[in-house]
């Protein structure tokens, strides 16, 4: 199991900010080393250290766990996918278990659950996790409550603290998808949180150009179980994989501080959209979410949504009309992304408007991002 996160240190012995530990944590140390982690293809070890084979380490996973960890405050182990990472923390719950769901977070989460319920694997309840009131009741027998914030894609805020709280009187651990807002804006485990879920392959990695979850925790007994089944099930990550995230981590501050500029101003200019209803994103003052996420947050984030006037055929050809904005799934990438969620049936199921399209906000020039999305919406709307 990886040890505490043990990442560089000033000459004041002070722990490095965020912005600084991203570039210099995971690093080799030693007078002669490279500066780089090399990326250690290797499928068995030599008789006699700490590892025996690939499935229960590799220093490549090593380098990207210890910065990962030092970020969230916790220990971390990677994963072949963010979906790996969250099946190997469901399989560590008892048969049948009871566990409260966010009814407001990745579809494919939604699947996996409803997936282990259909065997008689766990006994899921989907909450509202902004109603305080309906955690409680959720949570009430049961053995874990999983929640995302921001959600996605309606980009509602949750209340992380007073959930765990709630949680923690009733005996259920709280895991949090933070992928959305990344430790640099966000850190669950300070806020109360038992394990933190990222997909590594959006902000992290940050180039669409790999898959990797992770799971980072404090508790040592939960994730001495949740390395058994890494192991056991070899749920492990490649290790170009884990490379190339850490590589994509160096840059996440820069990218991140880039992508919620542009968040900001493109809600900003939406929210005065003729073509425009509704505008999702906790940086706007009017947004419900805003005092809270100001609370909890360093940041608003680079991801936002927004819900078009019209049919969703109207949406559909916003997506089709842009340019430099890429028409594609998923998120976090420098490059800024655009879909409409509702056309996966389990959105639709989860309550997503039908004309509701997420942006993930990438780094290209603003001027040219609004352009692009200006133009768009007003030929599909003509």
């Amino acid at each position: 199991m990886p040890g505490p996160p043990n990442g560089p240190t000033p000459p004041d012995g002070s722990p490095l900010r965020p912005d600084s530990l991203v570039v210099a944590g995971g690093r080799p140390h030693e007078a002669g080393d490279p500066i780089n982690r090399p990326v250690s293809f290797n499928s068995t070890y030599r008789t006699g250290g700490r590892l025996a084979y690939a499935r229960e380490g590799n220093p490549t996973w090593a380098a990207f766990e210890e910065v990962l960890g030092a970020l969230e405050g916790g220990s971390c182990l990677a994963f072949a996918s963010g979906m790996a990472a969250a099946a190997a923390l469901l399989e560590t719950l008892p048969a049948e278990a009871r566990i409260a769901v966010s009814g407001v977070a990745y579809h494919g989460l939604g699947e996996l659950v409803r997936d282990r319920a259909a065997a008689g694997r766990l006994r899921p309840e989907f909450v509202d996790a902004a109603d305080l009131d309906e955690i409680a009741s959720g949570c009430d027998g049961a053995a874990l409550l999983w929640l995302e914030t921001p959600t996605n894609p309606l980009m509602g805020i949750v209340d992380i603290a007073a959930a765990a709280r709630i949680a923690h009187e009733r005996g259920a651990l709280v895991v949090v998808d933070n992928t959305f807002a990344t430790p640099l804006r966000q850190r669950p485990l300070a806020l109360g949180a038992d394990v933190v879920l990222h997909s590594a392959t959006k902000f992290l990695g940050g180039h669409a150009d790999l898959l990797l979850g992770a799971l980072v925790s404090a508790n040592g007994e939960a994730l001495e179980r949740i390395e058994r089944r890494r192991v056991v099930d070899g749920s492990v990550p490649g290790v170009m994989e884990a490379f190339l995230a850490l590589r994509g981590v160096r840059t996440l501050a820069v990218r991140l501080d880039r992508g919620e500029r542009n968040a900001a101003e493109l809600a900003r200019r939406l929210a005065g959209h003729p073509a425009v209803e509704r505008v999702r994103y906790p940086g706007l003052p009017d947004d419900p979410g805003h005092r809270l996420a100001a609370e909890q947050m360093s940041g608003f984030g680079a991801m936002l949504a927004f819900e078009t006037v019209g049919d969703a055929a109207a949406a559909d050809r916003v997506c089709d009309e842009v340019r430099l904005i890429n028409h594609a799934t998923s998120l976090g990438g420098v490059e800024s992304l655009l879909e409409r969620r509702a056309r996966y049936p389990t959105e639709v199921r989860a309550g997503t408007p039908p004309t509701l399209l997420r942006l993930s906000a990438g780094i290209e020039n603003v001027e040219d991002l609004w352009a692009d999305l200006d133009r768009a919406l007003a030929e599909a709307t003509a």
